[in-house]
């Protein structure tokens, strides 16, 4: 959930650039070898651990690339087998029986077992887990392994969402130590060199149990602006970047047939968190005062320039449940005073908001501390590093109200926790998503979920600003990279030049 961006010069991009290989690569006299694939990012880890506190940046990294579930989400959305080769399921839906896929061997060259699962999956409910989907595999009660090939998990209640939330799950070698700087996984590259602050590398893994990856590895750069990494594009530093932050450079590539730009479907919410456990924000007529005075539509055209959508909701276009909420959340300055006189606050109030360093949180803070200087809220703006806000903010719930990014789709569930960092608790709600996860079926699932997404909504939980585009931009001679970016994933084996 957390970004953390570490950078190198431009300068320096352009020095890797020149040592790096191209797709007529080759030693001297041999047959010409895959390229390796430079790819641009503002996302660099925090550290390799999708269970304590690696960010964003590692699931692009990692997820699907050195590390490998029971299952996978495509960059379509959908769920499929991957060291599952099939499950069944009891007929009361609380006992999964999942057999493994053969011949899969981790980096290290231990054969993987049913005991590495079950070691994963318990590392990620482990009380001091710090994954996203913690919360979400709390209906399992237990986890065995009955023999090397075959893994039961047992729930206390239905759970319809139990094989998707399994694709969040990295299966890692239950040995393995020090998952913070080094790794152990099962997928098509092994870690190679990770360099803090410049460049995270991924290498063939020769063992891997299924097709080999179409390039000779790939090369993640690192960059602290977008700026910076756009350059590297046109300097041929990078050939793809992961995710465009920078609308105001498009046109340095839309008409440019050295460059290709698509534009994916996104998950990524920019949302202004209030803490509903404390005033004057646990009043609903607080938030919805400060949602209506802000022009979300004014913000993203300022930061996205014609890009991006409008939700008025947390859920995205790409959940089930999705409906179009902006409705519940326009952009209303009398209103907004209004609201603010019946909680008792017709001259306003002060409060700290803490802002993450990267863009576009502090372009975002200083926008939306001057349309609430309007309704005579006086907004203090505290720009915090991304370690500081997951302890601070996400940890020990330290704070008025922060800027973040969801990246995560299908986390509207998260409303259904009251201890999760923003405190919103609901019974109603709470009940209602309860309900969708024990649902016999989709259908009545996804009504579920909208009845408590509606709810959510009106009561201003937070204030969702907008959903960021997801816009990715590579050379002309590059293919197979994935477009949509869902959850932060980006797959790299399928990606070739030429």
């Amino acid at each position: 959930m957390n970004r953390k961006f570490a950078g190198v010069a431009v300068a320096l991009a352009l020095a890797l650039a020149a040592c790096g290989s191209g797709p007529e690569d080759a030693s001297p006299g041999g047959p010409a070898q895959p390229a390796t694939i430079e790819i641009g990012s503002l996302y660099e880890p925090q550290n390799l651990d999708n269970t304590a506190g690696g960010g964003q940046g590692i699931t692009e990294a990692f997820n699907g690339n050195v590390y490998e579930g029971l299952f996978r989400l495509t960059d379509a959305g959908k769920v499929e087998p991957l060291l599952a080769e099939s499950h069944t399921v009891s007929d009361d839906g609380l006992t999964y029986t999942f057999k493994l896929r053969k011949g899969v061997t981790f980096h290290s060259g231990k054969a993987l077992t049913s005991a590495d699962v079950k070691a994963s999956i318990e590392r990620v409910t482990a009380e001091d887990s710090q994954s996203a989907r913690k919360g979400n595999l709390e209906v399992i009660t237990s986890v065995e392994a009955p023999d090397d090939g075959t893994v039961v998990v047992r729930l206390k209640h239905r759970s319809i969402s139990l094989v998707y939330n399994l694709s969040y799950v990295w299966v890692v070698n239950a040995d393995a130590k020090d998952r913070a700087t080094t790794a152990d996984g099962t997928g098509p590259y092994k870690l190679g060199a990770w360099k803090r602050g410049s460049t995270l590398s991924l290498e063939p893994f020769p063992g891997y149990w299924g097709a080999k990856p179409a390039n000779g590895g790939v090369v993640f750069h690192y960059f602290t602006d977008a700026s910076a990494l756009n350059n590297a594009l046109l300097t041929g530093a990078v050939d793809v970047v992961t995710s465009q932050q920078s609308p105001d450079a498009l046109s340095q590539f839309d008409n440019n047939p050295d460059y290709k730009v698509s534009e994916g479907k996104s998950t990524t919410k920019l949302l202004l968190a209030f803490n509903d456990r404390k005033a004057p924000f646990d009043k609903p007529q607080v938030r919805k005062a400060v949602a209506a005075a802000i022009d979300d539509a004014k913000l993203l055209e300022s930061v996205w320039a014609g890009h991006g959508t409008l939700i008025g909701s947390m859920v995205p276009p790409t959940d089930p449940w999705y409906e179009d909420l902006t409705a519940l959340d326009t952009y209303d300055v009398e209103a907004a005073k209004r609201e603010l006189a019946a909680a008792g606050y017709a001259k306003g109030f002060r409060f700290t908001l803490d802002t993450p360093n990267y863009d576009p949180h502090p372009t975002a803070a200083t926008f939306i501390k001057s349309e609430l200087a309007k309704v005579g809220v006086t907004v203090d703006i505290n720009v915090i590093t991304a370690d500081e806000w997951y302890t601070k903010v996400y940890k020990n719930h330290d704070f008025a109200a922060t800027l973040q990014e969801h990246v995560n789709d299908r986390d509207v569930v998260w409303y259904g926790n009251p201890d999760f960092y923003w405190g919103y608790d609901d019974e109603q709600v709470t009940k209602w998503i309860d309900e969708a996860e024990q649902a016999p079926s989709e259908a009545e699932q996804t009504e579920l979920l909208k009845k408590a997404n509606r709810k959510i909504a009106e009561d201003a939980a937070g204030d969702w600003l907008y959903l960021y585009p997801q816009i990715v931009v590579a050379a002309s001679d590059l293919s197979g990279y994935p477009v949509n970016g869902l959850n932060s994933q980006f797959y790299a084996y399928g990606i070739k030049k030429g």
